[in-house]
């Protein structure tokens, strides 16, 4: 990984705090801490396996960070390790020795993802009870595991996608509709294969929760046909969607379709989750580097989500009460938040919610004297572009009309990498290898 940073007096302290950041969230040391081999036994988490009684270990996953995890997890067991395939967004895949790892299209699924989960599937169902299954899991496993339920195709699915996307439904919401139409999501893949199961998660949803994380295939779901119908329609997308996802839904809702696996099933007795990072770990990397830097810190234990432009406030009504002295908060100070908000788009515009957080912070905190803002997805890639966020100053909007760049007409059509592009605002950072949700700062000197 290879961070860059727009030229500012601020760029040294802001590498050093993004930095700290992103090593805290690295999931190569987050799995070793978690996974121990001894001779006789294997310890994952909480739980500790006696290898007397394993026949064959082997390993599936998928996420943005499951090539990192995968390269973990081949140092801790060595030649222990059996077999193994992960599937991580196309451009992020990692060498591996035992692992395989193949690309596959985010956030739209793709043809290539339909058939490496297939493969996956075939690769678990073989399994015996004396075989243990280790799954690791991401943010974007659900778009990297297709696997449509009968009388759905790969592009009903992509539309469905599409449309949930564009519709401003939180990613909670998406994934309820998704397991409905998977054989894999909502405890699928638990459903598919006899073996033991413990799954490693780096997550990616406010809460933790497991049903959420990659839409859930080793866990309970307590969602149903009916709630994944209601998401439909209430973001207005229930006519839009192909008639064959209404067709198989309205069965669900009648009972004429299996529902996913429900909490308390008998298959989940031999299932163990654990989770080895999530967005609040790399906060505190993030507010101790600070501290540190002797900077009066303040943690925002709340998530920040919703609308981006919206959400926004929560930082730039902070930066103007400081300002103003408004604010127990004192220069030099840095506020440290995290979450992911959405963006309900409208247009044909290029950016992500990073950049659309970014753009609307810089017309928010306008004349603000010694202040930044930033916004950045820890993945690396802020939607489908090659930024992994933004820093925009008090002075972004002078600047940008010196230029003839109108960032509030960027907004509105939800174009936003262009104009920060231009105004030589992005971050940049490659893959980053993990997927803790977002970071945001607020910095004033």
């Amino acid at each position: 990984m290879r961070l860059r940073l727009p030229s500012s007096p601020a760029r040294p302290l802001l590498h050093k705090l993004i930095a700290a950041g992103l090593s805290a969230a690295d999931p190569y040391h987050a799995l070793l801490k978690h996974v121990v081999l001894t001779r006789h036994s294997l310890r994952v988490g909480r739980r500790t396996y006696n290898l007397s009684h394993i026949d064959c270990i082997v390993v599936v996953g998928a996420g943005k960070a499951s090539a990192r995890m995968a390269q973990a997890l081949e140092t801790a067991l060595g030649p222990r390790l059996d077999d193994g395939l992960v599937i991580v967004k196309t451009g992020h895949t990692l060498a591996t020795k035992r692992i395989t790892v193949l690309e596959a299209s985010h956030p739209i699924p793709d043809r290539a993802g339909l058939h490496a989960t297939q493969r996956l599937l075939r690769l678990t169902q073989c399994l015996t009870p004396r075989d243990l299954l280790i799954v690791l899991l991401s943010g974007g496993a659900s778009s990297l595991l297709p696997a449509p339920v009968a009388g759905v195709t790969l592009p009903d699915k992509q539309r469905t996608t599409r449309l949930l996307l564009h519709s401003g439904a939180t990613i909670n919401e998406m994934n309820v509709v998704r397991k409905h139409l998977s054989l894999i999501k909502g405890g699928g893949l638990a459903a598919s294969t006899r073996a033991k199961i413990v799954t490693l998660l780096l997550s990616d949803v406010i809460g933790d929760d497991l049903g959420s994380i990659g839409s859930g295939p080793t866990a309970g779901d307590l969602s149903t046909f009916a709630d994944a119908v209601g998401v439909l329609q209430r973001y207005r997308s229930w006519r839009a969607v192909p008639e064959a996802v209404r067709r198989y839904l309205d069965r669900g809702r009648k009972g004429d379709a299996t529902e996913t696996l429900k909490p308390g099933s008998r298959r989940l007795r031999s299932v163990q989750h654990h989770i080895i990072g999530n967005n609040r770990i790399m906060l505190e990397a993030v507010a101790r580097a600070a501290q540190q830097a002797d900077l009066h810190t303040k943690f925002v234990s709340h998530p920040i989500t919703g609308e981006a432009r919206v959400a926004v406030k929560q930082l730039t009504d902070l930066a103007k009460a400081i300002t103003e002295g408004h604010d127990i908060l004192k220069r030099p100070c840095c506020v440290v938040a995290g979450g992911e908000t959405t963006v309900t788009v409208t247009g044909r515009g290029k950016g992500g919610r990073a950049q659309e957080f970014a753009a609307s912070a810089a017309l928010e905190i306008a004349g603000l004297p010694n202040t930044w803002i930033v916004a950045l997805g820890t993945d690396g890639t802020d939607g489908p572009t090659d930024a992994a966020g933004a820093i925009v100053t008090g002075g972004t909007v002078a600047r940008a009309k010196k230029l003839g760049i109108d960032l509030r007409a960027s907004l509105d059509r939800h174009n936003t990498y262009p104009a920060l592009k231009a105004l030589g605002c992005h971050i940049h950072t490659g893959p980053t290898g993990t997927n803790v949700n977002d970071l945001y700062l607020l910095l004033l000197l």
